[in-house]
């Protein structure tokens, strides 16, 4: 009996399915996101491709219901419990603006309202050792409120428990048995970190979150069993790595960016077989435009990231995200043309869906331009109306005295600005030259809009990889088990105690191997990646380190100048450099097995027509290409349209395209039709 492997990314739009057998043969589908419950659409989507459930012997999904309850301002009723005299840290935050000439700038609002934040008297050192005992007594008036007043969720942040866990464990302890049914998030294991205003942020997330996670994966597990699948559910963690369902609900904020970090690691492994190491991931659905580096064929990672204002502490790929996807909607505003960052999403859609939608969208302006016909979605088995596209955008240019075609070049040419602006924003913003890059673009419309925003930042080389519109989904199924771990250390490099480093990184260790083995990983398939935080003495920010057992201190040092150099144009080898904190990345490894089954080409002839598409003001007779009949090394002149059943690629006058090995598709600016 075939087994398979089946990685679902639930999207604004659509739900993505890749099922791999073991022979390394891929398919793909994509369904409507079932918002109600969107255990159903996955259902589906299995369905459709595996037919048996019972014969899924590796499930792994990506899902944003976690970040979705936060953007939307529907997690759980939350309260925040403080150390005595500090509480007012949380609610005051930081003083500083991001938009500093913003007239009207409005701090972002809090998670918990200041009404909601309580103190218990307790008081722990710097170094965990005790100054005050926890006063158990003070939580009677807390209990009383969360009982009358139906708390959903309750966040614990006291002072220095990174360095002293014991205050934050009793106050569980105290909580869960009054409260049962509450759920309690704690400091130390949300964010074992210095810096109280970010640290009890975190937490917050983190309550704030997790009852509407851990009911999404009770039902979906529970559906799934129902359906005869019962393997372990894995979910896609914001570092990049995989974990179980089980260690998902305990630290639901590793959840937050699930969905979209599956390109970033699908980039990796692109890295990894075509050679080209420094990548621009971009990822386009329906609803945002998410994007992403590999830098020497690693993710660019973070420690700390902020959404919406409010600061995070975890580890976390970085990812920017803009509100431009194929259902971006297109509106007039004082006289001016509008789009996004509302989206239609599945339900109505685009005009063109005939699903009730009335708007139009990015995608009705490619439609209506030529770059996606009547029977380019999901190889026709979606039909789309331009006739009710062309109508929608005829009403809205009437409202500025535009035609159609205008309407339509203007809603694209709009929507590329501003991810082009994005693309900007993490390459060029950071001293970063996006032509060392190749662009990578990928999801249902961002190989539609590719080769005109490589064109914006002078970028030469496009690839476009196999199964664009559900590459993140495979993404997820090159992913290994990962957990980030960290503890607080704080000192002078100089005056360093290397066994006194080499304890806290085998007490990592040690934590690391306990969950690996939770999630019955075997030791020979565990590896450890240290790193380090460092800083030049004075300043705030730190830069996070890579390194070996075997570094000396003056070789760590020797790449903390190099690293600062690169980011800052600069160093100062002379100062005296601070150690903040240790890292962990404890790795479970999969069996990802070669890459796959060799690509083959359908046979027959891959033009299947000839359209007239706008490029650029003018109609140009451009070809209709099936992608899946496009052999490997066969090289094309441009324009031409390559549709295929997740994704159409459009290619403009002016570049070469050429097929690997793999079935990626390389698109190369210099030589025209």
């Amino acid at each position: 009996m075939a087994k398979y492997k089946v990685s679902a990314d639930i999207g604004g739009t659509f739900t993505d399915i890749v099922v791999e057998d073991d022979r390394g043969a891929v398919r793909i589908g994509k369904v409507p996101t079932t918002k109600e419950n969107p255990a159903l659409g996955v259902l589906q989507g299995i369905g459709e491709l595996v037919g048996d459930p019972s014969e899924i012997d590796f499930f792994v999904h990506g899902t944003t219901v976690g970040l979705n309850a936060f953007l939307e301002r529907r997690g759980a009723k939350t309260m925040l419990i403080m150390t005595g005299g500090v509480s007012d840290t949380y609610t005051i935050a930081r003083g500083h603006r991001e938009e500093l000439y913003k007239l009207h700038y409005r701090k972002p609002e809090q998670l918990v309202p200041r009404r909601n934040v309580h103190e218990v008297q307790e008081r722990m050192a710097w170094d965990g050792s005790v100054i005050h005992e926890l006063s158990e007594e003070d939580f009677k008036p807390i209990i009383e409120k969360a009982k009358t007043e139906d708390f959903e969720a309750i966040a614990v942040c006291f002072l220095h428990a990174y360095a002293n866990p014991a205050h934050e464990l009793r106050a569980r302890e105290i909580l869960k048995k009054a409260l049962p049914n509450i759920s309690v998030s704690l400091s130390h294991q949300v964010a074992p970190e210095w810096r109280e205003v970010e640290r009890a942020s975190s937490t917050v997330m983190d309550a704030y979150v997790a009852p509407v996670v851990e009911l999404y994966l009770h039902t979906l597990k529970a559906e799934l069993g129902k359906s005869g699948m019962d393997k372990t559910v894995h979910v896609m963690g914001s570092s990049g790595g995989v974990m179980t369902d089980r260690l998902a609900t305990e630290r639901p904020i590793a959840t937050l960016m699930s969905g979209p970090v599956g390109g970033s690691i699908g980039g990796c492994e692109l890295a990894r077989r075509t050679g080209l190491k420094n990548l621009l991931c971009v990822d386009m659905g329906g609803t945002s435009f998410d994007l992403s580096l590999v830098v020497d064929g690693q993710p660019e990672m973070t420690s700390e990231t902020v959404l919406e204002g409010l600061p995070l502490l975890m580890s976390i790929v970085s990812i920017d995200t803009v509100g431009a996807g194929g259902g971006s909607i297109a509106w007039m505003e004082a006289g001016g043309l509008r789009v996004g960052p509302q989206s239609a999403g599945s339900y109505p859609g685009p005009v063109c869906y005939s699903r009730g939608g009335a708007q139009p969208t990015v995608t009705d302006a490619n439609l209506f331009l030529g770059r996606l016909g009547n029977d380019s979605l999901l190889d026709g088995k979606m039909k789309l109306d331009s006739e009710a596209t062309g109508n929608a955008l005829t009403k809205l240019g009437a409202e500025i005295g535009l035609s159609d075609r205008e309407i339509a070049e203007g809603i694209l040419a709009i929507s590329n600005a501003k991810m082009a602006d994005a693309m900007r924003t993490i390459t060029v913003g950071q001293g970063i030259d996006p032509r060392d890059f190749t662009l990578v673009a990928f999801g249902g419309a961002g190989p539609m809009h590719a080769v005109e925003l490589a064109r914006e930042l002078d970028m030469t080389q496009v690839l476009i990889p196999r199964f664009p519109g559900t590459f993140s989904a495979w993404g997820m199924l090159q992913s290994d088990i990962r957990h980030d771990l960290m503890a607080s250390h704080i000192g002078i490099m100089s005056a360093l105690d290397e066994s006194l480093l080499d304890a806290e990184f085998a007490a990592l260790e040690q934590q690391g191997r306990g969950k690996l083995r939770e999630e019955n990983v075997p030791e020979e398939a565990m590896t450890f990646a240290r790193s380090v935080d460092l800083r030049y003495q004075g300043q705030e920010y730190s830069i996070n380190v890579p390194i070996k057992k075997s570094d000396s201190i003056a070789s760590i040092l020797e790449l903390f100048h190099s690293l600062y150099e690169r980011r800052y144009g600069h160093s100062q080898p002379e100062t005296e450099t601070e150690i903040i904190s240790v890292r962990l990345a404890a790795i479970g490894g999969f069996e990802h097995g070669d890459d796959g089954e060799a690509f083959a080409p359908r046979l027959g002839d891959p033009q299947v027509g000839i359209r007239e598409v706008i490029f650029d003001g003018a109609n140009h007779a451009t070809p209709i290409v099936k992608r899946d009949h496009l052999a490997s090394s066969k090289t094309m002149a441009s324009p031409v349209i390559i549709e295929e059943e997740s994704a159409t690629t459009v290619v403009p006058p002016g570049y070469s395209i050429t097929i690997d090995t793999f079935g990626n598709m390389l698109i190369t600016a210099g030589e025209s039709a």
